[in-house]
């Protein structure tokens, strides 16, 4: 496997140029399914597994599980502030320093589980009851100055849940 397969194993994100409702329709099943898929996939794994980088100089099984929490609580208040303020700039955080945080790699990772698993469930509620319209709303990423559609918001967070999954899998395979 190439660096850059293990850095990115199911390829970047690539928005389609004309989001349908299909695309929405299996980005939220891919976000409701992710914490099962996690849950199931970690479940059994050891220490030493959870300590093991999924590529050289990568974060470990343990600090994957926990960006993905951190991550996705953003990405939720992302929705949040982009419906309820005109194009909001959202605040960035430097997620290569988080994940060097004490809690990030020596927290028991059934403390992000359980929560991935009850924040999906309300992100995925809170997004099946958004309209079209509310669908085009932005925010603004301060990297880059870029402005998000939370319809495409919603494939980044679908496509980061199976990337970061799929991490996880090599971890899992090397057992």
């Amino acid at each position: 496997m190439t660096t850059d397969h293990l850095k990115y194993p199911i390829g970047v994100f690539e928005c389609p140029e004309k989001i349908t409702t299909h695309h929405i329709k299996q980005w939220i099943s891919d976000i409701e399914e992710l914490p099962t898929k996690m849950v199931n996939l970690v479940s059994s794994f050891t220490e030493e597994q959870l300590e093991t980088p999924y590529r050289p100089n990568g974060w470990t099984a343990r600090q994957v599980i926990h960006h993905v929490h951190d991550s996705h609580h953003n990405g939720y208040i992302r929705f949040k502030w982009a419906l309820t303020e005109d194009k909001p700039v959202i605040k960035a955080y430097n997620e290569a320093l988080w994940a060097e945080l004490f809690d990030t790699k020596s927290a028991p990772i059934h403390l992000s589980l359980d929560v991935i698993k009850a924040l999906h469930a309300k992100w995925v509620f809170f997004l099946k009851g958004l309209s079209l319209e509310e669908l085009e709303k932005e925010f603004i990423h301060p990297e880059g100055d870029i402005a998000i559609s939370l319809a495409e918001d919603i494939g980044i967070y679908a496509w980061h849940g199976n990337h970061h999954l799929a991490h996880l899998k090599i971890i899992a395979a090397k057992s």
